[in-house]
């Protein structure tokens, strides 16, 4: 069984930044790609940012791309998501989940492991 646990979220004003982690447990960890979705209220879960196995690609949402990056630790069996020049328009639940499929990477129906999300808000 695959557990995830996402840390780090908090309030913050706008022009500061976060780090998110995601701690998984189970040894097939290292042979996923790992991606990160967010869901403010009232709005659906969208794409934030994937990883692939070995971090060599990345991929991110044209919204949060040049703010966030998107990190592993396969020794810790850690991703990382580091957000900066946060907007309030970032506020949100981010998730990270683990992608089941071998492309797709933006469609959360692809992902069969989620975390419990952390709370991210940011004021203006």
């Amino acid at each position: 069984q695959v557990q995830l646990a996402e840390s780090g979220g908090g309030l913050v004003q706008a022009g500061g930044s976060l780090r998110l982690s995601c701690a998984a447990s189970g040894r097939t960890f290292s042979s996923y790609y790992m991606g990160w979705f967010r869901q403010a209220p009232g709005k659906e879960r969208e794409f934030v940012a994937v990883i692939s196995v070995s971090g060599s690609y990345t991929d991110y949402a044209d919204s949060v791309k040049g703010r966030f990056t998107i990190s592993r630790d396969g020794a810790k069996n850690v991703v990382y998501l580091q957000m900066n020049s946060l907007k309030p328009e970032d506020t949100a639940t981010y998730y990270c989940a683990r992608r089941r499929t071998l492309s797709g990477s933006r469609y959360s129906y692809n992902y069969d492991y989620w975390g419990q999300g952390t709370q991210v808000t940011v004021s203006s």
